[in-house]
């Protein structure tokens, strides 16, 4: 395989591992955006949803498609669970307190599932027993893209458009961007503050199973621990867009998916995560707004 040819597999490798990270890191931004809270068991409602997509494929026998819908609409209530019981109260506290229990929840949700499943990986239906057969085609220079890649860079474009199109043109967007700016003042102005962020948090977290789903369908293979390092690289892709910008998410994800496969391109494989998480300090160091946040000014 010539240099051509290996870019634009690892090109495609990095968009389509990029695009999960990018519904992941959607969540991030849309928590920090509207509470300004870092919401690190993002990564184990991911984890959460990659296993209730197993759990109703291979105990429950459904479709892959009800599976993937299913894991979605548990994780979102599942996120609204814990909005309302570990993060509400702490609402007006400091920010350290809610991130403290953000913490907490990551490693109430690990253990777990740990505790059910137990540590072993878990080994997810192959795609061709329970979709279709994969099939592959040629590209330029020599390289390929299979009907697996194309599905997940699909789905998660699809998913990306439709929480556009929430966030932009719909009443719910609307008052998810008002609570954004001031949350005190759109209530006077008579939105449900406490539901508006109940429906972001089910938002971001119905993204983050869906790419639960999406990641053990693509390599087969699902564990209790595998939200930590996908969850912390969602948010350096948060960082790297500009964490509370939506757009930003999306391209953050991509690009640090691309940037990660182009590093085991070149053969320094063993240094991606320590490459990814550079990237961050970086950024911070740079431009700590990222590429599409904006710089916020406060009133004294």
């Amino acid at each position: 395989m010539d240099f051509t040819s290996n870019f634009i597999v690892q090109l495609i490798n990095g968009i389509a591992l990029g695009s999960t990270y990018a519904l992941i890191a959607l969540g991030y931004t849309m928590v920090y955006g509207i509470i300004m809270l870092i919401n690190f068991a993002h990564g184990e409602i991911y984890m959460v949803g990659a296993f209730v997509g197993l759990a109703l494929v291979t105990i429950f026998k459904v479709h892959i498609i009800i599976a993937f819908l299913g894991a979605m609409l548990f994780c979102m209530l599942m996120a609204v669970s814990i909005e309302i019981i570990a993060y509400r109260p702490l609402r007006r506290s400091k920010r350290l307190a809610a991130l403290i229990s953000a913490i907490g929840i990551s490693i109430i949700l690990s253990n777990l599932v740990n505790l059910l499943v137990g540590p072993k990986p878990q080994t997810f239906p192959s795609i061709e027993k329970i979709l279709f057969e994969i099939k592959s085609f040629d590209l330029i220079a020599g390289a390929q893209i299979n009907t697996l890649q194309i599905l997940l860079i699909i789905v998660s474009a699809i998913l990306m458009i439709g929480l556009q199109y929430i966030v932009k043109r719909t009443k719910v967007g609307k008052a998810m961007r008002a609570t954004s700016q001031d949350y005190d003042t759109a209530a006077l102005m008579g939105i449900n503050v406490n539901r508006i962020i109940s429906y972001t948090f089910a938002i971001g977290s119905a993204l983050a199973g869906a790419g639960g789903v999406l990641v053990g369908i693509y390599f087969g293979v699902v564990k209790y621990n595998m939200g930590m390092l996908p969850g912390m690289k969602a948010f350096t892709a948060a960082v790297l867009g500009g964490i509370g910008s939506i757009p930003g998410a999306m391209f953050g994800g991509i690009i640090l998916g691309v940037i990660e496969m182009m590093t085991v391109a070149i053969g320094f494989s063993s240094y991606r995560d320590a490459i990814a998480f550079g990237i961050l300090i970086l950024v911070l160091l740079i431009k700590p707004t990222g590429l599409f946040g904006k710089q916020i000014f406060k009133k004294v």
